[in-house]
């Protein structure tokens, strides 16, 4: 019997055969894996973790191109000037993607594309941190880096001043943004900082209920786990913050089911633990993380992006099909591969980031990061204290349109307890 082939989906329950992977229905993956991202016309794109394919790529072209045809035809006005913008960008990509063919490639290779450092000509050889030339120790983890009869003395954790702000924004009517920054301890013992930022999405308030659950989640997890034991290593750090954010997820997930209200709602996720000289992240979706460290006279401040944006326009940049400053404006800027509730496996991105003195870590969702450039940020947060920088992002941001809801976490560590 036909029956026997028939599932069905997890999202809207309605039938699917087997061998699809694609609900027919409501576009929702059924097959497990995490990275597969539904383009325009059905169309079903594979990402892997370095590379893709040049016939994957062409499949989002052709259907981007597709889609904002169509509204180009039906369109007037504004909407029509957006939809003849994101045809010339993608006319670009279709004259790259021509050249790739004809020489014969088959995949191209995911880059990534950081911000020039300063350089530092000695490097530690315990945690490989540049330090300047005539330093005795290492100014992330305090190894020993030059002879000398005195043992090295471990350097003390660092202490951190915290500011944390968000704004509903000028165009939305609900901020769908949580943003948390503060100290945590275990007992009676400080540990350090934790900072997070979570990005809702969803119809109804579901946005707000997402990211709230997703914030109040992980804080519980973390501290359920810090007062039975404290890792001893980065990989235990790192496991206990992808333990966090897996709980999140499931919570989330389990009460968008429970709610038809509250269906496919979700939420990006950005969490930094710093304890002692290290900062322990988690990531999913497009909020943001950097670490931030102060310039000299002649010389701005550094600034590194800690995370990647699990948008489709991120990928394209990382493959050289578009520009940084294109997919800054780009119509489709906002579409994730990844996200914390959705009704698939959790893929969360975490790293081990050593710390020093008068570094910076900002964590941000995308609201401010689309009005104030990455110079900009840097330049502003060791410009003034964290609180006054933070005032000051979320006001450069409105003043330049507030499109989305903006929040920001900013911790800068120094040597001794800020006052």
């Amino acid at each position: 019997m036909a029956t026997q082939d028939i599932e069905r989906c997890r999202v809207c329950g309605k039938a699917t055969g087997k061998a699809q992977q694609v609900c027919p229905h409501c576009g929702a993956p059924l097959d497990p894996f995490p990275e597969r991202v539904i383009v325009t016309g059905e169309r079903q794109l594979a990402l892997t973790a370095d590379t893709i394919s040049l016939h994957d790529l062409l499949a989002i072209v052709e259907a981007g191109v597709a889609f904002w045809r169509r509204r180009y035809e039906s369109s007037t006005g504004v909407a029509r000037e957006q939809a003849a913008y994101a045809l010339h960008e993608l006319s670009h990509i279709l004259a790259s993607l021509a050249q790739q063919i004809a020489q014969g490639r088959e995949t191209v290779q995911i880059t990534t594309r950081l911000p020039a450092q300063r350089q530092y000509p000695l490097a530690c050889p315990l945690c490989g941190r540049g330090n300047r030339s005539q330093a005795r120790f290492c100014v992330s983890c305090g190894a020993v880096l030059q002879p000398s009869r005195r043992a090295s003395i471990p350097p003390p954790p660092l202490q951190a001043q915290i500011a944390v702000r968000s704004h509903i924004g000028q165009v939305r009517t609900v901020n769908e943004d949580t943003v948390y920054a503060g100290a945590f301890s275990r007992g009676d013992e400080p540990l350090g900082a934790l900072l997070l930022v979570a990005d809702g999405m969803g119809g109804a308030a579901a946005g707000e209920i997402a990211s709230q659950i997703a914030t109040e989640t992980v804080k519980i997890s973390l501290q359920q786990a810090l007062n039975k034991a404290l890792p001893d290593h980065d990989d235990d750090w790192l496991a206990l913050l992808q333990a966090a954010a897996q709980a999140a997820h499931e919570q989330v997930a389990a009460v968008a089911r429970a709610d038809q209200q509250r269906a496919g709602m979700g939420t990006t996720l950005t969490v930094a633990l710093a304890v002692g000289r290290r900062a322990y992240l988690a990531h999913v979706g497009d909020s943001r993380a950097y670490l931030i460290t102060p310039g000299s006279a002649d010389e701005p401040p550094a600034w590194q992006q800690l995370t990647t944006d699990h948008t489709i326009v991120a990928r394209l940049v990382d493959i050289g099909q578009l520009s940084p400053a294109a997919a800054r404006t780009h119509p489709q800027r906002h579409i994730l591969y990844r996200s914390l509730g959705a009704d698939q496996p959790l893929a969360a991105d975490t790293r081990a980031q050593p710390l020093a003195p008068g570094d910076i870590l900002l964590l941000c969702s995308d609201g401010l990061y689309n009005h104030v450039s990455d110079d900009e940020l840097a330049r502003l947060a060791v410009s003034q204290p964290p609180d006054r920088a933070a005032a000051a992002l979320i006001e450069l941001a409105n003043q330049r349109g507030g499109h989305d809801n903006i929040s920001v976490a900013i911790a800068r560590f120094s040597n001794r307890s800020a006052t």
